[in-house]
């Protein structure tokens, strides 16, 4: 009897047990389902980079590679497959590459062909036009290991190829002008020296590229990464302002050229003599590194008032803003954390004017962490609103149904950039999205 007991005892918790997992489990894809069906509503499920590419005949529906992504919302189960739900959070981690264990999915563009966002590069990075060469997120490539790798590669597949100088030398004439200070113009720059190229690096920001843009202590995950001149970092994590105290040390210790506050208006000529225009004159050079980043300039409102002194299109110190009614226009994850950040200062009252009704594009522990604050009053968030003024006192924000005066001293437009595609174009270089530019660099950059 006693026997029999045990028995029924340890059948109750294996009952109970397979029930408990396969509520959850159910729960899990669908929730999964209703993601996915809201993310496409609103277009959020396409990458804006790289991002996985499954091959559903190999995936056994497993969910490791779900688990394994640090970014916690970009992968999801649907009828006993691996999809992308939210490919625009996908930065290329490649953790659910690693985690898969039958191989099923890889990281990369997918096919370029039909996007027309990804430049057509060849195996080194040049463009159709020769002697133009991209190197960093413009590649659809994110990570800072991807942008610093490229600007290295670019750079010395220009000295393998460049050949000595004609003639009697020009000293105006530079190797290479590199069009962008960030981790992958920096590195290109840098690499250049080691390699005894005459090369000047142009920003019309700074050091920094768009770490520029982040708020104060944001946490960049590197990964494993070496800097030429520096060496690898011994870090796989570390803050906006240690990653920009990088930067500072890089150009000042190896003298490296950066032309900060230049804006690159223009590109012209040919392979071995480009003009290259800005606002600060004309460079020459034999080469062309654009090394831009995909954000470009801040997006603008372009409603009355935005050109008055209270608006920034950056978070530098958030604590000069205690006591202030700061008003975030935007959604992404530089708004999210921006705002976070003004909420801890002491009596500054935050507000978050965003055009959807919902966070759809943040990192999953940014959701985690702003919710509470919107629960609790911390943060007011006027969702599926735009903001139609700006005034010096206040804001008018437009809902579905009313508009509402939210009282205001600043406001941040962290609304995202202008991708500087349209520059490029005019520039002469061609995109994946037309089937009838292929042919112009041959066969395109393989993905992943």
């Amino acid at each position: 009897m006693e026997s029999l007991l045990i028995w029924m005892v340890v059948l109750t918790f294996v009952v109970g047990g397979v029930v408990f997992y396969t509520r959850n489990f159910r729960r899990q894809r669908r929730s999964d389902r209703e993601r996915l069906t809201q993310t496409r509503d609103l277009g959020m499920d396409k990458a804006s980079g790289q991002y996985p590419l499954v091959d559903a005949a190999a995936c056994i529906g497993c969910a490791t590679c779900v688990a394994a992504c640090p970014e916690g919302d970009v992968l999801g189960i649907v009828l006993g497959k691996a999809v992308v739900i939210n490919g625009s959070r996908c930065i290329g981690h490649g953790k659910c590459a690693e985690a898969c264990p039958v191989g099923a999915l890889k990281v990369g563009l997918g096919d370029i062909t039909k996007r027309d966002d990804i430049p057509l590069l060849d195996d080194y990075n040049q463009t159709n036009v020769p002697g133009l060469w991209i190197a960093g997120e413009l590649s659809g490539f994110a990570l800072i290991n991807n942008a610093v790798n490229q600007g290295c590669r670019v750079i010395e597949r220009i000295a393998e190829t460049a050949g000595p100088r004609s003639g009697t030398p020009d000293p105006d004439l530079l190797d290479v002008v590199v069009v962008g200070a960030g981790p992958a113009g920096m590195s290109a720059g840098l690499r250049a020296l080691e390699l005894g190229l005459s090369c000047v690096v142009l920003d019309q920001q700074g050091a920094g590229g768009t770490i520029l843009q982040y708020p104060r202590r944001k946490l960049v995950m590197v990964q494993p990464v070496e800097i030429p001149c520096l060496g690898k970092l011994p870090r796989l994590e570390y803050s906006k302002e240690e990653l920009l105290e990088i930067w500072e040390k890089l150009y000042t210790e190896y003298e490296l050229d950066i032309r900060n506050g230049v804006r690159v208006t223009a590109v012209s000529g040919q392979q071995g003599n480009f003009a290259v225009v800005t606002s600060e004159g004309n460079f020459l050079a034999r080469h062309v590194v654009l090394a831009l980043g995909r954000r470009g300039t801040p997006r603008r409102l372009n409603v009355p008032g935005e050109d008055l002194s209270k608006v920034a299109y950056k978070l530098i110190d958030a604590e000069a803003y205690e006591g202030r009614r700061v008003m975030v226009v935007g959604g992404g994850d530089s708004a999210v954390e921006a705002a976070m950040g003004l909420a801890h200062q002491k009596g500054c009252k935050v507000s978050i004017s965003y055009r959807k009704p919902d966070f759809m594009r943040i990192k999953q522990r940014n959701a985690d962490r702003i919710q509470p604050l919107i629960a609790d009053g911390t943060i007011e968030f006027y969702g599926a609103t735009t903001v139609s003024s700006i005034q010096e006192d206040k804001v008018v924000v437009e809902g579905p149904n009313n508009a509402t005066i939210v009282p205001n001293d600043d406001v941040f437009i962290l609304a995202g950039g202008i991708p500087p595609f349209g520059f490029l174009r005019e520039l002469g270089v061609k995109f994946g999205g037309d089937q009838r530019d292929i042919a112009a660099v041959g066969k395109p950059k393989a993905a992943g």
